[in-house]
């Protein structure tokens, strides 16, 4: 495996913002926002709430860290909660992308979110993370495997197992996947035409429906998606998924790198992983201790079955404390 990269300077303090934020009234108030700059010029936005041991959440697309509003009262009761925008999305930077995709690759987004855990003081942390943020969280994991005590992961199996094992049925259900990585600015510019019917199209049409939101979070993920360069930074993400981060998933399978931490996955019942793909059989291929169960909903387990979310995880992210 190709070594990780290392960041250039020491971690960077967190800078708290005290202005309004349009998603406020979906969080306690002591659900506090900063930003923490990874890179020159590169700044990444987050919610911290609760004490205790420390528990990253990270999102997926086409979403933002609002996603987590419906379990964060019960985890910041037991843990010191940290929810990132992932570059790219909401309102973390959305730097231009690089001709081989690099500074989106998952390596680097993971990158990033190490970087924050460390400003805020947390060399060692549990995560918890869906869609495009369980697929920075592998990243994390294999890259980082001694910062990452346990992790839990909702609804993918890995990228490198989706795509080789790619049928049309995936393919129609995903097409978001072979529509994303299109050589900007194509993607980009349908995108930007209409960012509030791309949010309407590609979470309104799953299993649960547009009714499986809150209207202010949906509000929130459609405000994010019009924000000036969102749509480069999405495309960014997939692209880097299809390329680089092929590589670097291939190469540690050639290497027999596999995460040692304890891994539980859960996926939707109804949704399209569990229809194409065996996910606890592709989660053993790459970690040794795996453990997993489908949950009853959708894509959007966060915010279409938080309890049973809950119920299920709550157990595995305490273990050993």
């Amino acid at each position: 495996m190709s070594a990780p990269s290392t960041p250039s300077a020491p971690s960077p303090a967190a800078r708290f913002i005290a202005e309004p934020h349009p998603a406020d009234a979906l969080f306690p108030p002591a659900a506090r926002r900063l930003s923490v700059e990874v890179e020159p010029g590169v700044r990444i936005h987050a919610r911290v709430c609760g004490e205790g041991p420390p528990l990253l959440l990270i999102h997926g697309h086409p979403q933002t860290l609002a996603i987590w509003h419906r379990v964060l009262p019960a985890l910041a009761a037991r843990f010191s909660v940290v929810m990132p925008d992932l570059r790219g999305y909401g309102d973390s930077s959305k730097p231009a992308g690089a001709s081989d995709h690099a500074n989106y690759s998952k390596r680097r987004m993971a990158l990033d979110l190490v970087a924050v855990m460390a400003a805020l003081g947390h060399g060692r942390f549990r995560v918890l993370a869906h869609d495009r943020g369980a697929r920075v969280a592998h990243r994390m994991a294999a890259d980082h495997p001694a910062v990452v005590e346990r992790l839990a992961l909702l609804d993918i199996a890995p990228t490198l197992a989706m795509y080789e094992q790619t049928t049309e049925a995936f393919a129609r259900a995903y097409w978001h996947w072979f529509f994303l990585i299109q050589p900007a600015p194509m993607p980009e510019r349908l995108i930007e035409a209409d960012p509030a019917a791309y949010a309407r199209d590609t979470m309104g049409r799953r299993h649960a429906g547009q009714a499986a939101f809150d209207p202010r979070a949906f509000v929130e993920y459609q405000r994010a998606l019009a924000l000036p360069g969102t749509a480069h930074g999405m495309c960014e993400d997939y692209r880097a998924a299809a390329g680089i981060d092929l590589e670097h998933d291939r190469a540690d399978r050639d290497a027999g790198v596999k995460l040692a931490m304890p891994l539980r996955v859960y996926w939707g019942a109804q949704g399209v992983v569990a229809k194409c793909f065996d996910p606890l059989a592709e989660w053993r291929r790459v970690a040794s201790e795996v453990d997993g169960e489908a949950l009853p909903c959708g894509h959007y387990i966060p915010e279409e079955a938080p309890d049973a979310l809950l119920a299920a995880v709550m157990p595995f992210l305490r273990a050993g404390l």
